[in-house]
């Protein structure tokens, strides 16, 4: 089977740090992104258990934490998403007016039961929906 991968980006007008502040935690996803009500945190803080809009359960694992260059890594141990291995990092960096932040947000995964293009559409526009929501968190 042949990995799929997506990236997205967006540029917000706040400097890393203060975008790293909002996101950095990894049980911090309900602070900035409306569609999930709730994050609760276990084995440490290694894993977050999630709920999509629909109720359905997503439990995910921290990989990769890396306060200092802003970033961490998370795979997806259960979810209602037709992907097995699916690893995904959240990068906020300086953006290149030195005022700003760029954050990217991308993602490996094998499609399972869908086309590589349904499933790369498929996080795409969840990444996308979630940059947006926290941009829009720092224009409120």
């Amino acid at each position: 089977m042949n990995m799929a991968h997506t990236t997205t980006s967006i540029k917000i007008s706040a400097s890393p740090e203060q975008v790293w502040q909002l996101i950095g935690g990894f049980d911090s996803l309900p602070d900035w992104l409306p569609y999930i009500p709730s994050s609760k945190v276990s084995e440490g803080g290694r894993v977050r258990h999630l709920a999509n809009p629909d109720g359905d359960a997503i439990v995910e694992r921290l990989e990769v934490f890396n306060d200092k260059e802003r970033y961490y890594t998370y795979s997806i141990m259960k979810a209602p998403f037709p992907v097995t291995d699916y690893l995904s990092t959240i990068h906020v960096k300086e953006d290149t007016d030195g005022k700003s932040s760029l954050v990217e947000w991308s993602g490996s995964f094998t499609p399972v039961g869908v086309s590589d293009k349904e499933a790369m559409d498929l996080f795409h526009g969840i990444y996308k929906d979630g940059l947006e929501a926290l941009q829009q968190a720092f224009l409120d």
